[in-house]
C-alpha cells in the first residue's frame, strides 16, 4: 500500500467517525471522472454526461446504469476544481468518488466534513486515459450510504 493509499484509508475511517446515518438518493452524490471515457469515443460526455451512447466500451454506461438503479445525482468532472465545486453543493449530503488516489485524497480534505466514499480508479493505459473502475464497489458503496441491503 503506497501513502496516498493509506492517506485514502485513514480520511475515508475519520469520515466514518462522522455521525450519518443513511442518505437520501436526491442527496447522494456519484462523482465521476472524465477519463472513465475511452478516448476514441466520439460522444462528448464532459459537457452532458446522458450524450453518453452506453456501448459498454468503458465504465460510464455502467455509472450512468447505477444513477437510474438507485435515483441518484451522477456528476462527470475534468478535475478537481469543478469536483469540489460541484461538492459544495448544499444539496449532496454524501459521496461516492471515483478518481485517482491523489485527487481523491486533496478532494476528501477539501470537503470536509461532507461523507465521502473514495474508490480510486484503475489506470491500464497510465493516468487520466482509459480509466476502468470496480463497478461492484461503486455499487456497494451507494449501498451503503443509502442503507439499502445487498
Amino acid at each position: 500500500m503506497n501513502a496516498l493509499e493509506s492517506l485514502i484509508l485513514g480520511l475515508n475511517r475519520l469520515r466514518n467517525r462522522f455521525p450519518g446515518g443513511r442518505v437520501s438518493p436526491e442527496n447522494l452524490l456519484l462523482l465521476v471522472p472524465h477519463c472513465l471515457q475511452r478516448c476514441t469515443c466520439e460522444s462528448n460526455i464532459t459537457q452532458d454526461v446522458d450524450q453518453c451512447n452506453r456501448c459498454g466500451q468503458c465504465n460510464v454506461a455502467d455509472m450512468l446504469q447505477l444513477r437510474d438503479e438507485f435515483g441518484i445525482r451522477c456528476h462527470l468532472v475534468s478535475g478537481g476544481r469543478e469536483a469540489i465545486a460541484v461538492v459544495r453543493d448544499p444539496a449532496v449530503m454524501a459521496v461516492v468518488a471515483v478518481a485517482c488516489e491523489k485527487e481523491l485524497a486533496d478532494g476528501i480534505r477539501a470537503v470536509l466534513p461532507k461523507r465521502v466514499i473514495a474508490i480510486p480508479n484503475e489506470r491500464p493505459n497510465g493516468p487520466c486515459k482509459n480509466t476502468r473502475v470496480d463497478v461492484d464497489a461503486v455499487r456497494a458503496s451507494i449501498r451503503k450510504l443509502l442503507g439499502t441491503p445487498a
